[in-house]
């Protein structure tokens, strides 16, 4: 029986998510299929429509057997980061292959790029010397693998995926990797047999579109929310912060200038990101950043952060029996729910929700110390 690991954000779940999971089944028909989901926000520093319980509850619905929440300590940082935290847990939890999506059909570039920049002492050499000419760290990294490879990277999933791949790599990590061609770009707004990116489906709903056709599921799951939302908040602890500001996770090289003067001067969120961004800072590098200050997530708590534990959402009982089997040769501990004393991760979560239902949901606050997880019986 293949043990298949799936890291995700599912912000929403949507046909194309459905597409790689049937994917999955059809290559493995005998398998368990575990997902790692990032709950309240993004790794783009975006705020997801649709809360862990409800994503739980539609992974199960749509193939998944076990579900696993990413902390947001690495849900919502930089690719690597995001890679080290998930893949570790599905290590944990003894899978024996991983499959994503990419935008290309073969990934032995990728294996190659992984290779480079975990030996390649040229490589180190390149992006020292892109970072000086004043490129951000993302590009300096494409523009080093390029010159030494003449392989071009520079695609949300294919950068996810060699983040992947490097994690297997310098951990020795007895796990398989596969990818899956997505059948549309990542932020395209193209629809190919009602599949569609994510980012389109957040954009149509928004903007009061039919979306019932793109997603598997009942629309009245979704939060109508985006991070506007939190505008008045975070312009209240910048301003009332200043400087301070730089005491948060990637709020580095004096940016805190440009944020404090910008936030007067931003009618919104998108508007604050464009007015920040300069050459060195991504959209994403600053959506995270102005993510970080909201959240109060300092560079003190993202220092030496590590699994601690494992939080299971949800499972079917496949999944539930395939956790009993194992669970006695997990190192770190499998929890259900929100205790005190267990991990400084573990309170940044609860934190994290606080902050999220501020506005979606008051509930999810209670939930966090209540619920159990989601059980579905059967997964046919």
């Amino acid at each position: 029986m293949k043990i298949i690991g799936i890291i995700a954000e599912y912000n929403p779940f949507h046909l194309g998510h459905l597409y790689q999971i049937k994917k999955v089944k059809e290559k493995y028909p005998d398998s368990i299929v575990i997902v790692v989901i990032s709950s309240s926000f993004t790794q783009r520093g975006d705020i997801s429509l649709l809360n862990k319980w409800d994503k739980t509850k539609i992974a199960l619905d749509n193939g998944i057997d076990l579900v696993i929440e990413l902390p947001f300590v690495y849900a919502t940082q930089s690719s690597d980061i995001f890679a080290k935290g998930a893949i570790e847990i599905l290590n944990n939890l003894k899978i024996d292959t991983i499959i994503f999506g990419t935008e290309r059909d073969n990934i032995k570039d990728l294996e190659l790029l992984a290779d480079i920049q975990i030996n390649n002492k040229e490589y180190q050499k390149k992006v020292k010397e892109y970072l000086n000419k004043g490129s951000n760290y993302a590009t300096a990294t494409n523009k080093a693998l390029e010159d030494i490879t003449n392989i071009k990277v520079d695609t949300p999933n294919d950068l996810l995926a060699l983040s992947y791949i490097k994690q297997i790599k310098e951990h020795k990590y007895n796990i398989k990797y596969l990818n899956i061609k997505r059948i549309t770009s990542y932020h395209g707004e193209e629809i190919v047999d009602n599949i569609t990116s994510a980012s389109n489906i957040r954009k149509l709903y928004l903007n009061n579109k039919n979306i019932n056709n793109l997603i598997p599921f009942n629309k009245n799951y979704l939060y109508k929310v985006s991070m506007d939302n939190y505008l008045q908040i975070l312009k209240y602890k910048i301003l009332s912060e200043d400087s301070k500001i730089n005491k948060y996770q990637t709020v580095d090289e004096g940016i805190e200038s440009r944020i404090i003067k910008s936030i007067d001067i931003s009618n919104n969120y998108e508007e604050l990101i464009k007015n920040i961004k300069t050459k060195r800072y991504t959209y994403n590098k600053i959506s995270r950043m102005l993510l970080h200050i909201l959240t109060s997530f300092t560079k003190e708590e993202a220092s030496n952060i590590t699994i601690d534990y494992i939080r299971v959402l949800g499972f079917t009982s496949k999944g539930k029996e395939y956790l009993n089997k194992i669970k006695k040769d997990i190192k770190v501990p499998l929890i259900t729910g929100y205790k005190k004393n267990i991990s400084k991760i573990l309170d940044i979560e609860l934190r994290i929700t606080k902050i999220y239902s501020l506005v979606t949901d008051s509930s999810l606050i209670k939930r966090e110390y209540q619920i159990k997880p989601i059980i579905k019986e059967n997964n046919d």
